[in-house]
């Protein structure tokens, strides 16, 4: 029985980091994106909440079982649904086997405790509902009872087709016991949110530490260095299509100096940038000239140019490479054989390579802490080119409430009017939302 329950969760512990890593990019644009900041305390509550679905999931499909011609015979009793609510009831007087007494019937019956971990499976779920998402009484119950059919109908389905028959009961008690745990959890995180402090009073605080967060302008660049990738490699298709063989070494120059200069040139920023809700200001205020934005994507690709040369390199061996396979499979052979003297000997043969790779950690390395033991927070390429990141209001923030004319105004004095309201509610913005 213990077993049971150890090996899902010991599963989903195996997978939980795979999952957060692959999840850890876009949960960063979202959370800046809503709520300008990525704390500490909504961090923590939203992978908390992540790692518990996936532990919840793994509840309802592990063990999984082997496959076998007689497999669907073998779990013949399970391939009807049990439709009839109540029948929870029965199985545990049927443990019982008829004794009347509180170990036969509680303490030591295995329908009980099924039954009771069908109640707590989806409690934390009402708990993250009311306290992360301030979500009421019932949200809970329809995402209660939507979780739960979800995994109801992946247990009936042979985990959606992945088997051919069931191998365990889509049972309707279960949907009515989550449902209830679920509510539970729900009523259970009353005084816990009350004790503790909202997500958005930590937003808040972090918000007045640092209004425009190191994290937030790291993610913005990651999003352009792998929009720039893309892009890059767009481009490089699409001119060996037209035939401009020749051009080809000028394609990722022509790319980076739009991505990194006329975007932000023209608009004020780069595409991941305005993802993030961020502007390129000059630091003295006024106009933007063409020559900020040159400097800063100058210093920037120089300092980004060996993980630049890695994502370009790994795409083209992904897309163009003919023999894939074969490079996968004796890359792996080779891995299984290395040991300290072969990546002694694999370094002394290739010593260019060696110092090129070497030279693009160190320069990363330094470039970050440089940029980290800032007073500001600036990097290099900011306080060469005298551009400095400004947080545009994210989109859960709150703003102020808009007044509503009560008869019609002229043209001349409604323009007025509307850009007085205008710089009044953006002065104080603006010395919030920038970057020190």
């Amino acid at each position: 029985m213990t077993h049971a329950y150890l090996l899902p969760i010991t599963t989903a512990a195996a997978l939980f980091p795979l999952l957060a890593l692959a999840l850890f990019l876009p949960t960063a644009v979202v959370l800046y994106r809503r709520h300008g900041v990525m704390s500490r305390g909504r961090a923590l509550s939203l992978y908390g909440f992540l790692y518990y679905a996936l532990s919840a999931f793994c509840m309802t499909v592990v063990p999984l079982p082997m496959r076998s011609p007689d497999m669907c015979a073998g779990y013949a009793m399970v391939a009807a649904p049990q439709l009839i609510p109540g029948n929870t009831f029965g199985d545990i007087w049927k443990e019982a086997h008829g004794k009347v007494t509180f170990n036969a019937l509680v303490l030591q019956n295995p329908a009980v405790a099924g039954t009771l971990f069908n109640l707590l499976l989806l409690l934390p779920l009402g708990v993250f509902l009311r306290y992360h998402f301030r979500r009421g009484p019932r949200a809970a119950a329809a995402l209660g009872f939507g979780a739960s059919l979800f995994f109801e109908l992946t247990q009936w389905s042979g985990v959606w087709g992945l088997y051919a028959c069931p191998y365990r009961l889509f049972d309707v008690d279960d949907l009515i016991v989550n449902t209830s745990g679920a509510m539970l959890g729900w009523i259970l995180a009353g005084p816990v949110a009350r004790r503790l402090p909202t997500l958005e009073t930590l937003d808040g605080r972090a918000l007045a530490r640092h209004p425009v967060p190191f994290g937030r302008r790291l993610t913005a660049l990651v999003v352009d260095l792998v929009g720039y990738a893309a892009a890059t490699l767009l481009a490089v298709v699409v001119s060996q299509g037209l035939g401009g063989a020749d051009l080809l070494p000028w394609v990722p120059v022509a790319v980076f100096a739009g991505w990194f200069v006329v975007l932000p040139y023209l608009t004020g920023a780069t595409p991941g940038k305005r993802l993030l809700r961020l502007r390129l200001v000059p630091t003295g205020g006024g106009a933007l000239p063409l020559w900020r934005p040159a400097v800063r994507a100058l210093v920037l690709g120089v300092a980004a140019l060996p993980l630049l040369a890695g994502l370009s390199l790994a795409t083209a061996v992904l897309l163009f490479e003919p023999s894939l396979p074969d490079l996968i499979d004796t890359a792996t052979a080779t891995a299984r054989q290395a040991n300290g003297e072969d990546a002694v000997y694999l370094a002394a043969s290739s010593p260019e390579q060696t110092r090129v790779v070497v030279l693009g950690i160190a320069l990363l390395v330094t470039y970050g802490l440089r940029t980290l033991r800032h007073p500001e927070g600036l990097g290099p390429h900011e306080t060469l080119s005298g551009l400095r990141n400004e947080a545009l209001p994210h989109t859960r923030a709150r703003r102020p409430r808009g007044t509503v004319a009560a008869r019609p105004v002229a043209a001349p004095v409604a323009v007025a009017v509307a850009v007085a309201v205008a710089v009044k509610e953006a002065a104080p913005g603006q010395k919030t939302l920038t970057s020190v």
